[in-house]
């Protein structure tokens, strides 16, 4: 298939184009650029793209494509509540115009790169399936349930939206990204020789590894259509169901000599979630994840020793908001985040 990749220079995208050529797909890239120097170690070839920012993508960016994964967005809570207005401009109705220009020039499957966010607070002992209410308490993730609803009412005989809810992503990608729970614990702890955690460590969440987000996208692109079809699908394993202090665990396991700290000074996280993810499996028979938390913070440990990560590029370069903050100081990108000309 000829496949447009959007966000395809970002900390996701450089992971799954390799993989999607190498199951013999003609990849096309998209993306806005801001992130594509975040890199720690080499980076493989980007696939021919353009450098467009979403919000300015026309029909003829998607003119002779088969289909569509769609990665591209302001990736995480902090960014959305700095700019909850541009995280629905670039995150909702840009990703809907899209999927609109997708379907009107004869895509056929369009894969939403969604989030377990979307069940926010859910509580209790019970895992989370795609069923459960959706109770998202961030801009970020009201902006990926309003997606959601949106592609389904798209849906049609020959338009097919599937919605990927992956869960929290960590591992290793040559365009690294700090800002999320594994990746930031393991650097810190490497850095400083402590595990530190603010929170009070409590709360659930579920974990994927980045190549494993990669082979599931992989597989719904060319699953049957009666098995994806308008269909909502976690993406991830259950043994990575973890809680926090968990994760700093492990993470203390694979950086030797570092300690964990729980400082529990802000409070309870109000997002906690254990994630149920047998539906992807059922519809995608022999699929499961291959990485687990432990081998995923083993693998970060090494990485940033072998390619040299430093405090400064930990926090700046390799955090969204951060890099976002210098290009706006810079006055690179003007205040809808879009490249001065």
């Amino acid at each position: 298939m000829r496949v447009l990749l959007t966000g395809h220079q970002g900390y996701l995208g450089t992971v799954m184009a390799p993989v999607l050529t190498a199951a013999g797909h003609e990849v096309v890239g998209l993306d806005a650029g801001l992130f594509a120097d975040c890199v720690l170690g080499p980076t493989p070839a980007d696939p021919p793209g353009q450098r467009v920012d979403l919000r300015d993508v026309t029909a003829e960016h998607v003119a002779g494509v088969d289909a569509v994964i769609h990665l591209a967005a302001l990736s995480n809570d902090p960014l959305g509540s700095l700019a909850p207005e541009l995280t629905y401009d670039i995150n909702h109705h840009a990703s809907v115009r899209l999927a609109r220009l997708a379907r009107d020039a004869g895509v056929t499957r369009f894969l939403y790169a969604s989030t377990c966010s979307v069940y926010g607070a859910a509580g209790g002992d019970e895992l989370v399936a795609e069923d459960a209410p959706l109770r998202p308490v961030t801009p970020y993730a009201e902006s990926k349930v309003r997606v959601e609803d949106d592609l389904h009412a798209l849906a049609d005989d020959d338009f097919t939206p599937v919605y990927m809810r992956n869960a929290t992503a960590f591992g290793h990608s040559p365009r690294l990204r700090a800002d999320i729970v594994l990746n930031n614990l393991v650097g810190h702890a490497l850095l400083s020789g402590e595990v530190l955690v603010l929170s009070d460590g409590t709360p659930w969440r579920p974990l994927v590894h980045a190549a494993d987000i990669a082979r599931a996208f992989t597989a719904a692109l060319t699953a049957p259509r009666e098995a994806v079809h308008d269909r909502a699908f976690n993406i991830g394993s259950e043994v990575n169901n973890v809680t926090v202090a968990e994760i700093a665990e492990q993470v203390a396991e694979a950086v030797s000599g570092a300690k964990v700290r729980i400082t529990g000074e802000n409070g309870a996280d109000p997002r906690s979630y254990r994630v149920d993810f047998a539906r992807f499996r059922a519809a995608i028979p022999g699929f499961d994840c291959e990485w687990t938390v432990k081998r995923g913070a083993l693998e970060l440990a090494e990485a940033y020793q072998k390619f040299g990560l430093t405090k400064k590029d930990f926090e700046q370069r390799f955090t969204r908001l951060a890099v976002l903050r210098a290009a706006s100081d810079a006055g690179a990108v003007d205040d809808t985040l879009r490249w001065r000309r």
